[in-house]
C-alpha cells in the first residue's frame, strides 16, 4: 500500500475535524470528531479495498480505523485477525462498527461468539454478548436461553457498563422473541431495575427491559 494514500487520508480526515463534535464523542469514549456522513462518502469514493483498510488500522488513528471498517470486505479476515481488532480498538465506535459491519458480516461471528462470551476483559465479553442478543433475534436454535437468563440474573447487576448494556439487550430480546420465557424475563427487569433511570429521548424505546419487551411486545401485536 502506498504510504502517501494513507498519509493523504489521514490529512483528509484531519481536515474534517469538528472541534465540538470532538468533544461530544469524548464524553462517550471516543477520541475524534469526524462527521461519519462526511466519512461514509470518502469510504464510498474509495470503494472496498482490503490492503487500504488494513494500512489505514494500522496507523492506530481512531478516525482512520472507522474508515478501514467501512472499506473492508469482512469475508477477508481470519478469526485471529478479528479478535486482535477487537483488542486493540477499544473505543465504543471502533468496537460496534468492527461487530456489526464486520464481524457479523463474515464467516467468523459465531465461532468469535464463543471465544469471547466468557472472556474475563469485560470489554471483550460486551461483544460477545452483542453477538450473543443478534443469535437471540436471529438463530436462538441450540443457544440455552435459560442458562442466559441465569447468567443475567447472576451478574448483570455489578457488571461494567458497556457489558451490562449488552446483557441487558440479551434480557429484554429473550423477552421480547420468546413468549414462554417473557414472564422470568420481566420479573429479572423488574428486580434488578438496571436502566431503570437511564434517560430516553422522546418517540424513543428505553432500555429498561421491562418496558422495552413490553413495548416491542406491543407493536408486534398491534395494539
Amino acid at each position: 500500500m502506498d504510504d502517501a494514500t494513507v498519509t493523504g487520508l489521514l490529512d483528509e480526515l484531519a481536515s474534517l475535524e469538528d472541534p465540538k463534535m470532538r468533544a461530544v464523542n469524548e464524553r462517550h469514549g471516543d477520541d475524534h470528531g469526524v462527521n461519519l456522513t462526511k466519512m461514509r462518502a470518502i469510504a464510498k469514493r474509495l470503494g472496498k479495498d482490503q490492503d487500504l483498510a488494513l494500512a489505514l488500522w494500522a496507523t492506530e488513528d481512531t478516525a482512520a480505523r472507522l474508515l478501514a471498517l467501512l472499506i473492508c470486505r469482512p469475508k477477508d479476515f481470519s478469526a485471529a485477525q478479528l479478535d486482535t481488532m477487537l483488542r486493540e480498538g477499544r473505543r465504543p465506535k471502533i468496537q460496534d462498527w468492527l461487530i456489526n459491519y464486520v464481524v457479523r458480516k463474515g464467516p467468523h461471528a459465531e465461532e468469535l461468539r464463543a471465544l469471547w462470551f466468557d472472556d474475563p476483559d469485560p470489554w471483550i465479553a460486551a461483544a460477545g454478548w452483542n453477538l450473543t442478543w443478534n443469535r437471540v433475534v436471529k438463530s436462538p436454535a441450540g443457544l440455552d436461553l435459560d442458562a442466559l437468563l441465569d447468567q443475567v440474573e447472576s451478574e448483570m447487576k455489578g457488571a461494567a457498563e458497556r457489558l451490562q448494556w449488552e446483557m441487558n439487550s440479551t434480557l429484554a430480546q429473550i423477552g421480547i422473541t420468546d413468549p414462554s420465557r417473557r414472564p422470568r424475563a420481566l420479573e429479572i427487569g423488574e428486580r434488578l431495575e438496571v436502566l431503570k433511570d437511564y434517560p430516553t429521548p422522546p418517540n424513543c424505546t428505553s432500555p429498561y427491559a421491562p418496558l422495552w419487551i413490553g413495548e416491542m411486545v406491543r407493536r408486534a401485536e398491534g395494539s
